[in-house]
């Protein structure tokens, strides 16, 4: 029943709807949001902003600088050892010869000393190469994982971006209603008046009215939650209230024919991808490391002090240099669990990074098709606003000669509003699936 199109635009307008509207207009102020910054806003600036402020980015760089320590407390084991000790020893009875306990001397008497020992590594046959190639890799991988936050905290500001463009649209869209709808309502109340319409029709266009003010309503409270939503992923605790400036798919680069180009970029740029393969190089060189326990350590050793208050019979002073082989001969099977477990670990992590490269593939093609059906649902968007504007042309002229009814316009107002929400639909989910395509290929690193 057409009667059922003039209800639907108090819906439509009130809908999920994220898109923006008619573009090149400027974007609306939101009544009742706390003050923040003003003026205006590029989505540069938002990025840059973000990238300061965001504290999950700047958690992840923290966590990667942090990883980096490791490599050198890997490296501390190609280092010499060296520490002071002082060691003191108190008796009342100087007879006794030999002591049980933890003063195990053949001569107890009363001593001081004092020196220092020195520990060199001098090979474990490649353990310690292992386990610092190890860190280093472990490094590697959360340096990836914090340039895939800093992507992901700017494909958050894009897509917050231009879904406060899509709510200050659909305000647009609902606020332009709202006035026609009040015209038409002031008019027909005059008409009516003069016994020149009837009062159904003035009685179904306020009903329209109210639809249309619900409608406003509700958009300027979308538009604020879009803002506070831009805010957030900016790294702000207030809401944007910055004019933003708009966007044109003509300043955008044009969207590749084929996915195929950006599915071998996205093979090279992902970075979780390349922190899947670092973890996986991590995993073998700790793997090797496990593997190298079994083979024998030898250690230089070196210690020298003096002992100030001691027994007459001793001299004062003490050096003594020498080496320790460490050779493995039994322990249980512990290090050959270990060495298995690593071994399983590394084979795990190379199916790991299989998997995410047919992710990313799925993912980089699954962002192409998307963003290609908003591309060419631009130009199909365009020519529907402007067959609507004629449709409502054609309506008001057939309605202001008599030859039309009220909800004949009301329908071609409906479709031509409905129309313009569509168009900006069509623009603004194309930059955020943009967006999604350049997070896909890596290009938002």
């Amino acid at each position: 029943m057409k009667v059922r199109a003039w209800l639907a635009l108090g819906a439509l307008l009130a809908s999920g709807i994220q898109p923006s509207s008619f573009a090149q207009s400027t974007s609306v102020p939101v009544a009742a949001t706390s003050s923040a910054a003003t003026g205006q806003l590029t989505l540069p600036d938002a990025e840059a902003t973000a990238l300061s402020n965001q504290p999950r980015l700047l958690a992840a760089q923290l966590r990667a600088r942090a990883m980096t320590e490791r490599v050198k407390q890997a490296r501390a084991n190609y280092m010499p050892n060296i520490g002071f000790n002082a060691t003191g020893a108190l008796v009342t009875d100087t007879g006794t010869s030999i002591a049980a306990g933890n003063l195990t001397t053949s001569a107890v008497s009363d001593r001081f000393a004092y020196g220092g020992n020195l520990t060199q590594l001098v090979t474990d046959f490649g353990r310690t190469s292992a386990l610092v190639g190890s860190a280093k890799y472990s490094a590697e991988a959360q340096a990836d994982a914090a340039t895939l936050t800093r992507a992901q905290v700017r494909l958050n500001v894009r897509e917050a971006y231009y879904g406060v463009l899509g709510a200050e649209a659909v305000l647009r869209a609902a606020q332009a209603a709202q006035d026609n709808r009040r015209l038409i309502a002031r008019q027909l109340a005059a008409l009516a008046q003069s016994e020149l319409r009837s009062t159904l029709d003035v009685n179904f266009a306020n009903v329209l009215l109210s639809e249309a003010d619900l409608a406003v309503v509700r958009a300027q409270s979308t538009v604020a939650q879009q803002r506070m939503r831009l805010a957030t992923a900016m790294g702000l605790q207030q809401p944007v209230n910055a004019v933003l400036m708009d966007a044109s798919v003509a300043g955008s680069d044009a969207l590749p024919a084929a996915p195929d180009a950006l599915q071998q970029q996205a093979q090279v740029q992902r970075a979780d991808l390349g922190a899947a393969q670092a973890l996986m190089f991590s995993a073998k060189k700790f793997a090797l490391s496990e593997k190298r326990l079994s083979y024998p350590t030898l250690n230089a050793l070196a210690s020298a002090g003096q002992i100030p208050y001691r027994d007459h019979t001793l001299r004062d002073n003490y050096a003594a240099a020498g080496f320790n082989l460490n050779i493995p001969v039994f322990n249980g099977g512990l290090f050959g669990a270990r060495r298995a477990e690593a071994e399983l670990e590394a084979s795990a992590r190379e199916h790991d990074v299989q998997q995410l490269r047919l992710e990313v593939t799925e993912q980089t093609r699954d962002a192409w098709y998307r963003a290609d059906e908003s591309y060419r649902a631009l130009e199909v968007t365009s020519r529907l606003v402007t067959q609507s504007k004629e449709a409502l042309r054609l309506a008001q002229d057939r309605y202001d000669a008599g030859l039309g009814s009220i909800v004949e316009l009301n329908e071609a107002q409906l479709n031509e509003t409905s129309a313009e929400i569509t168009a900006a639909d069509a623009t603004y989910s194309y930059f955020a699936r943009r967006a999604e395509l350049d997070f896909a290929t890596g290009n938002l690193n």
